[in-house]
């Protein structure tokens, strides 16, 4: 199987310009490419996992990845699958976020000497005068064409500003300018970037030549790794200060069963032949193979360390064979404590499983609340510091959400 095959099998590719010629450069490791990320968080999320392990996988067969940092594009902010304008951020909150995508970076990306690059837009974008711009690439595109582009269309209704309107062109301008500083000939993003990539491709030709071979290529779904990237509302970062190594192996350790083997076929690094074996897998061998995507992922970002500490406080809470050691603990003391004692509503909170006790309360009395095992739907219910002793209490929230509480 060549790997453009393997990217297809793994369900990966939504739209190609140019296959045959993407086949072939890809397949024999000549492909020069590259994916934005914007700046807009100090970190980057499980959201980023299908384009970071696809530069990996791209890059092991001897093609050459751009890690674009948008700190130019994020002044502007993308449109593309918005309902609002996205909060405008200072130069400053987006140059330290850029510094944080980069290290986070290096854990998947080889960016040695003559390997991947890292290259940020705002050395250019910041620099361009705003009348040799319009000259220079305004005239390039029609704004009929881009009125007609679905990351416009869909906040036509609630309004687009003028500022957003411009992001395909600087979007387009990134990849004309990789594609003369380093012969950048490829771009890969989400097929809600689909209108923005095209607009990078003409503006090649349109500026270089019909014979300028500049090629785009769309990852199967990326409202599929918006989905990945998020849980109840919260993003799922890559930064262990934020989503714990824990949190982050539970995360992928409770997706649906409808979507374990389509994120282990696409985020994974196991052969696609194992993979394919597992197709067949059924009840009991399905939370084997959400076990296996969690602990792959985790080892990925945060070390086999911890990946091994997070499996096995995992199966203590599911199945009680596992080392509860490694659960995520929270201390408490007399200061927790009214009149010497913690109820149930004040134990959800302490434990950061609950927002506030209103939130607690619901959670108590929609049965969704257990600790070492035991339901509790008695608001009353209370400990002594002491019930928190030694090995300390396993406090649970619905089925996903947890924590071992134990006393200073």
């Amino acid at each position: 199987m060549t790997l453009y095959d393997e990217l297809v099998a793994r369900g990966l590719i939504a739209q190609v310009t140019n296959e045959e010629e993407i086949k072939n450069m890809i397949n024999e490791g000549k492909a020069t490419f590259y994916i934005g990320f914007d700046c807009t968080a100090d970190s980057l999320t499980a959201g980023h996992f299908m384009a970071l392990t696809l530069m990996k996988r791209l890059q092991m067969a001897g093609n050459k990845p751009i890690a674009l940092i948008g700190g130019g594009t994020t002044m502007i902010g993308d449109p593309s699958g918005r309902t609002d304008m996205r909060k405008m951020l200072t130069k400053e909150d987006i140059d330290h976020n850029a510094e944080c995508f980069k290290r986070q970076m290096e854990r998947f990306i080889d960016f040695g000497e003559g390997k991947a690059l890292m290259v940020n837009n705002a050395d250019w974008l910041l620099q361009l005068n705003y009348v040799d711009l319009l000259r220079e690439v305004g005239a390039c595109f029609s704004v009929n064409n881009m009125l007609r582009a679905e990351c416009y269309k869909q906040r036509m209704e609630k309004g687009l500003s003028f500022l957003e309107f411009n992001y395909m062109i600087m979007q387009s301008y990134d990849f004309y300018m990789l594609y003369q500083k380093y012969g950048c000939n490829m771009e890969f993003g989400g097929d809600d970037q689909w209108s923005n990539m095209l607009g990078g491709t003409e503006l090649i030709r349109r500026k270089l030549g019909k014979d300028a071979h500049a090629m785009t290529i769309t990852l199967l779904t990326d409202s599929q790794g918006k989905k990945m990237g998020k849980t109840a509302g919260n993003a799922v970062w890559l930064d262990p200060e934020k989503t714990s190594p824990y949190e982050f192996f539970q995360y992928w350790r409770n997706v649906a069963d409808a979507d374990v083997l389509k994120c282990i076929k696409m985020l994974t690094f196991l052969p696609i032949e194992e993979i394919q074996a597992m197709e067949a897998w059924e009840g009991a061998k399905l939370n084997e193979a959400k076990e296996i995507l969690a602990y792959e992922l985790t080892a990925m970002v945060h070390g086999e360390e911890e990946a091994e500490k997070a499996k096995e406080a995992s199966r203590a809470l599911f199945s009680g064979a596992g080392d509860s050691a490694n659960m995520p603990t929270v201390e408490i003391s007399e200061a927790d404590l009214q009149d010497g004692k913690l109820d149930i509503m004040g134990l959800l909170v302490v434990a950061g499983l609950a927002e506030s006790r209103s939130d607690a309360r619901r959670a108590v009395q929609q049965g969704g609340a257990t600790v070492d095992g035991e339901k509790v739907t008695d608001i009353a219910t209370s400990y002594e510091l002491a019930a928190f002793e030694g090995e300390g209490k396993v406090v649970r929230r619905g089925k996903k959400k947890f924590a071992k509480v134990i006393a200073k």
